[in-house]
């Protein structure tokens, strides 16, 4: 019982104690919360305000373009053949890749022996021919002359028959005489007959004899053609290329010896897609005769060449899309078949539209603009094209402020602090002063360039020539040369 006792008085004691520490903690906590009640509030939060590149819209009536890339080649390009196999005996001297030729030049001359020998053999049927048609006249002759005698020699034997007839009747003659004089008549029709036929005959061999002569004719100038064909010719003015073949060697029949293309005669094939395409068409249906030109990068110069577009394939191409275009191009000096630019086409001119940074404008076609309180809005646009890092777009914008650059901090509803930065027209490129040493390190390397066109190249060592040099020019061509 002394030990149940003292047990019950140990655990009243903790349990009061364990009371009065939670008693405790409540009075700390409740002095905490009415203390941090009586401090006094921080200042109020004040709104954020962002600065933004803005423009002003800004609506003109602009010409749009698109950009592609295609391939110079040229409108006359011919594939020189040997029309008859033989041996090469002479080549013309600039018959290597590269020689310019003018029309009418020869080119290629081959062994002429074998069809010099054909064509004397049919000069010799012609005139075996010839000299058949003659006999066979003089056959025809002589059997209308032999038909007209029998003629006459029946009508005699005829004449002689019917004497012999009357004279019997009257009882003078005897009946022999009168079966003599009938089987002379007889025989003598019997001989107009065979002399008609003789002359039927000698006809048919003047017919045979003009067929004759008219397939020898006909051997004879193919054998010149042959002859002819041993002579190869440039059919109009142009520059070899491929050229694989030497005095000597042995060519077989339709053999390409050599490849033909006119340089001046350029023209550039690109490809568009179908919706670009179809912005080329006009209210018929028909292509627009849209200008273009043709851009080659080569060692710090631009070569540009413009045209106009020409026509369009007749099908989209087996495992292609879109469109195949081509235009001709005008002066186009330095370009080489073969060459790949880039081609800038004009499409027709959009108005009242507005050019904005392609940033300011949100998949949504949605840009930003200010208010009155230089709060942003957000109003839809139609987008209606890219060109390069700008869209051309319509909408009711007209004199707002545009913000240049979206971001994920701006939306609707806030605050901005605008920062104008309208477009300016673009200004004069920028030159250089070049020292002695940078001056004489790109001369140096542009003359060694044998890349590089003649033209293109004179033209950029006269700028490289003048004391002020433009910048980007300088800094294309130290590029090209490691520096």
């Amino acid at each position: 019982m002394r030990f149940l006792r003292q047990s019950m008085i140990g655990l009243f004691l903790a349990a009061a104690t364990l009371g009065l520490l939670v008693f405790a903690v409540s009075l700390v906590g409740g002095a905490l919360r009415e203390r941090l009640a009586d401090d006094p509030k921080g200042p109020p939060a004040r709104e954020r305000v962002f600065a933004v590149n803005v423009v002003t819209a800004a609506p003109s009536d602009v010409a749009p373009f698109l950009e592609s890339f295609g391939e110079v080649q040229s409108r006359r390009q011919l594939e020189l053949r040997a029309a008859d196999g033989g041996r090469v005996i002479a080549l013309a001297d600039n018959f290597e890749d590269g020689g310019a030729v003018q029309a009418g030049q020869v080119l290629v001359r081959l062994d002429p022996a074998d069809t010099q020998s054909a064509v004397e053999r049919a000069a010799s049927d012609l005139a075996d021919a010839q000299a058949e048609g003659r006999d066979a006249q003089r056959s025809l002759l002589l059997a209308g002359d032999e038909l007209a005698a029998s003629q006459e020699q029946a009508a005699l034997r005829q004449s002689a028959f019917e004497r012999q007839r009357d004279l019997a009747e009257r009882g003078v003659g005897t009946a022999s005489l009168r079966e003599t004089a009938e089987l002379a008549a007889s025989a003598a029709r019997q001989s107009v007959v065979s002399r008609r036929q003789a002359l039927a005959q000698a006809e048919a061999r003047v017919d045979q004899a003009a067929t004759r002569l008219a397939r020898a004719k006909i051997a004879l100038a193919e054998a010149n053609r042959r002859l002819e064909d041993t002579v190869l010719t440039a059919p109009f003015d142009g520059v070899l290329s491929a050229t694989n073949v030497i005095v000597g060697r042995l060519v077989s029949p339709n053999e390409r010896l050599a490849e033909l293309i006119d340089p001046t005669d350029l023209e550039v094939s690109f490809r568009l897609s179908t919706a670009q395409y179809a912005r080329l068409l006009d209210a018929e249906g028909a292509l627009v005769r849209a200008d273009l030109s043709a851009t080659l990068d080569v060692a710090g110069v631009d070569l540009e060449a413009r045209g106009r577009i020409s026509r369009a394939s007749a099908a989209a191409g087996e495992g292609a899309t879109g469109r195949l275009l081509f235009g001709g191009l005008n002066d186009a000096k330095g370009f080489k078949p073969g060459d790949f630019v880039t081609v800038r086409v004009e499409e027709p001119v959009l108005e009242n539209v507005v050019r904005l940074p392609a940033s300011a404008v949100d998949a949504r076609g949605e840009v930003l603009v200010l208010d009155g309180e230089n709060r942003l809005e957000a109003i839809a646009v139609e987008l209606l094209r890219r060109q390069g890092d700008d869209v051309l777009v319509r909408g009711p914008i007209t004199g707002r402020q545009v913000v240049q650059t979206r971001s994920p901090l701006l939306g609707a509803g806030i605050a901005v602090k605008p920062l104008q930065k309208d477009a300016v027209p673009p200004s004069e490129p920028e030159m250089l002063e070049l020292t002695e040493e940078r001056r004489a390190r790109l001369v140096a390397f542009v003359q060694g360039n044998n890349r590089m066109p003649e033209e293109a190249k004179a033209r950029v060592l006269a700028q490289l020539a003048e004391p002020m040099v433009p910048a980007n020019m300088v800094a294309r061509i130290e590029s090209r040369m490691g520096g």
